[in-house]
């Protein structure tokens, strides 16, 4: 289950249960099932914080992932996403994006690194973009498709 919790900031994701579905069909594009997945909204200085205690960087950054899965066999995803709001809100000024266009893609990056995406060479950076950007895709022609059959049905 895809759950979103708010830590130290107040935060609303909108279509919250549409972002869950697109989380399952990105770990299923990719070979896996979504288990219990927990996206963490947090604030700048809690997030350098556990930058520091757990990852041993001491500067801002969108997202920290932390994988639970049980790689023995299953092919089931699960972890705890943590991502920094206001990180995310600077990067999608310094992107020329949107706030909401730039956290789709965070969330997206999450699962993927779940799945087993790396970033850490700029290969991998290039590969994950790439994955992030047809996610995104996606998620957008399910927004279509469902404003579509919205007006159809208020027509009549």
């Amino acid at each position: 289950m895809i759950r979103y919790y708010n830590d130290s900031i107040e935060y609303r994701l909108r279509e919250k249960r549409r972002i869950a579905r697109w989380v399952a069909a990105i770990a299923e594009a990719e070979g896996y099932t979504a288990g219990d997945i927990n996206y963490i909204f947090c604030s700048s200085e809690v997030h350098r914080k556990m930058n520091i205690d757990f990852v041993g960087h001491d500067y801002f950054t969108d997202i920290i992932t932390f994988d639970y899965s049980d790689r023995k066999g299953s092919r089931v995803v699960a972890g705890d996403v943590f991502i920094d709001v206001e990180t995310v809100a600077d990067n999608a000024r310094i992107y020329g994006t949107t706030k909401t266009n730039e956290m789709h893609r965070i969330i997206a990056h999450g699962v993927l690194h779940l799945c087993g995406q790396k970033d850490k060479t700029p290969r991998a950076e290039r590969q994950m973009h790439r994955k992030e950007d047809k996610y995104l895709k996606l998620l957008e022609e399910q927004f279509l498709i469902q404003n579509s059959k919205f007006k159809i049905q208020n027509q009549d």
